[in-house]
């Protein structure tokens, strides 16, 4: 199941998440990985049973353009198609609000996964919290 949130009823779970696997994980400073975007932003919160496995945030751009940012799924519940029912729902949520253009900042080992749903990587590879991302856009 997932549930599409404001950051104000999604914090406690969302930030469980990303916790995990951007800090402690990959080594994100804790610093910077919440941010104002947060406040802003719609947040997908993806159960197994009523345990909170994933999470990922939409932000809208302006009345076309939305940025698909912080997708997050507990390493136990990889490989199991998660991260593409919280892609979805994100990219639904934004189609609702009016966007046909996605954008995203991929870590280069997730490049394959967003393109099996279209996106396309644009640009060089460049370092943000210390790991080799790619923007990639989706047009739907």
């Amino acid at each position: 199941m997932i549930l599409i949130q404001s950051w104000q009823d999604a914090v406690d779970l969302a930030f469980k998440i990303r916790e995990v696997v951007f800090i402690q994980e990959q080594g994100v400073p804790a610093a910077i990985e919440v941010d104002e975007d947060d406040l802003k932003a719609s947040h997908a919160l993806a159960f197994d049973a009523d345990q909170c496995v994933g999470t990922g945030r939409l932000i809208k751009i302006d009345s076309v353009r939305c940025q698909i940012g912080r997708m997050s799924v507990l390493k136990k519940y990889r490989q199991q198609g998660i991260g593409g029912q919280i892609l979805s729902a994100l990219i639904e949520h934004g189609k609702a609000q009016g966007c046909y253009e996605f954008h995203l900042h991929a870590q280069l080992t997730a490049l394959p996964f967003y393109e099996k749903w279209g996106f396309i990587a644009e640009g060089k590879i460049y370092m943000e919290a210390g790991i080799p991302h790619r923007n990639m856009t989706l047009l739907s």
